[in-house]
C-alpha cells in the first residue's frame, strides 16, 4: 500500500475535510496547503497526482496522534525519514488508543484472524529475533476494520 492509499482511507474513515487535514499536519509543525493535500488524495492515474513522501506521511501520523490524544509535554516527535507498514500500524494504534485485543478484533472483523504473538511481532524492534514485517494485507484489513468501527454503515470502496 502506498502512503497516498493510507492517507485516503484515514481521511474517508474519519470524514476529514481539507481544513482538518491541514490542521493535523500543523500539529506536527508541517506546513502544507489545500492544493498539495488534494494532489496527494487523487487517484494514481490522475495527471495532478503527487506521491506523498515518507516524511510528509510520518508528519501526518504524528499530527493524527496529537489530534486524537492531545499534545504531550516536551519536544514534538521527529518524523521518520522512511516509513513502513509496521510504523503505520503502531502509530494508528497509538492515535486511536487501542490495546492489542482491539487491534485483533478489528482484524477479525475484516476477516483476518491472527494470534497475539503474531501481532506483537509487528511492534518489536527490527533487530529483535521475533520481529515480523507487517504485510500490506494485514494493514489493509486493519484499515477496513478501523473504517467499520469508526464509520459504520459504509462498505469498502475497492
Amino acid at each position: 500500500m502506498t502512503n497516498n492509499d493510507i492517507l485516503r482511507r484515514i481521511r474517508y474513515t474519519f470524514a476529514f475535510n481539507d481544513s482538518k487535514m491541514i490542521a493535523i499536519f500543523k500539529h506536527a509543525e508541517y506546513e502544507t496547503d489545500r492544493e498539495q493535500i488534494s494532489n496527494w488524495l487523487k487517484q494514481d492515474n490522475h495527471e495532478d497526482y503527487v506521491s506523498c513522501g515518507d516524511v510528509q506521511f510520518a508528519s501526518f501520523l504524528n499530527g493524527f496522534i496529537i489530534e486524537k490524544r492531545g499534545k504531550q509535554d516536551g519536544p514534538l516527535p521527529e518524523a521518520e525519514k522512511t516509513i513502513n507498514n509496521n510504523i503505520v500500524l503502531r502509530k494508528l494504534k497509538i492515535a486511536l488508543n487501542l490495546k492489542n485485543e482491539d487491534v485483533l478484533a478489528m482484524l477479525a472483523d475484516s476477516g483476518l484472524v491472527i494470534s497475539k504473538h503474531e501481532l506483537s511481532a509487528f511492534f518489536r524492534r527490527p533487530d529483535h529475533k521475533h520481529f515480523r514485517s507487517c504485510k500490506d494485507q494485514v494493514l489493509r484489513n486493519f484499515l477496513q476494520g478501523m473504517q467499520r468501527k469508526h464509520r459504520p454503515g459504509t462498505e469498502e470502496e475497492e
